[in-house]
């Protein structure tokens, strides 16, 4: 299936739930330390499996579906993306964290559908919603493995000297990126 057939839409906070359809299992051989805006390699194997269907630990549905429901709850816009009626992907963005500054606060595409344009689609359409709120400059915090800080780079989002202490303190291990908009 082609990005091109894969539909974007707003999803409800009743569609939250749907997390679990997503395959988060990745290979994940590198990730990066941050140091300002210098970032060291660090080979390994990190490689996350999927969504633990049943518990409630960090890395489980239940805790993905709180952590989108806080979200959305406190004026995030989520889209998702459907292949069929199946969901492969899904972001969030958070717009005015800042005067003028968005975040994205979440985005993942399944095992088998990314590198075919579905995040592209999703970053893109997530970057005209905080332009369309008067955001004028994106921050995320991204899971430090070399395939997603690669994709926020192509993307344009550079990594910031100085993070957002907030976005620091919740996820001092990710990489913290910016982009202007």
């Amino acid at each position: 299936m082609s990005a091109g057939e894969v539909q974007l839409r707003p999803l409800a906070r009743s569609e939250l739930a749907r997390i679990g359809e997503i395959d988060r299992t990745e290979k994940i051989e590198a990730l990066y330390v941050q140091r300002g805006t210098e970032l060291e390699r660090r080979a390994g194997d990190w490689s996350a499996p999927s969504w633990d269907p049943v518990g409630d630990g960090q890395h489980s549905v239940a805790a993905q579906q709180a952590a989108l429901e806080r979200q959305v709850a406190a004026g995030a816009s989520a889209l998702g993306a459907f292949a069929g009626k199946r969901l492969i992907g899904i972001g969030l963005v958070m717009p005015l964290v800042r005067p003028g500054v968005s975040q994205l606060t979440y985005l993942y595409v399944s095992h088998g559908y990314r590198a075919s344009g579905i995040g592209s689609r999703l970053s893109d359409e997530l970057e005209r919603i905080a332009r369309t709120a008067g955001d004028t400059e994106m921050v995320l915090s991204a899971t430090p493995s070399e395939n997603t800080v690669g994709f926020y780079r192509r993307r344009g989002f550079e990594p910031m000297a100085e993070p957002l202490p907030e976005l620091l303190e919740l996820e001092p291990e990710d990489v913290h990126m910016h982009k202007k908009l």
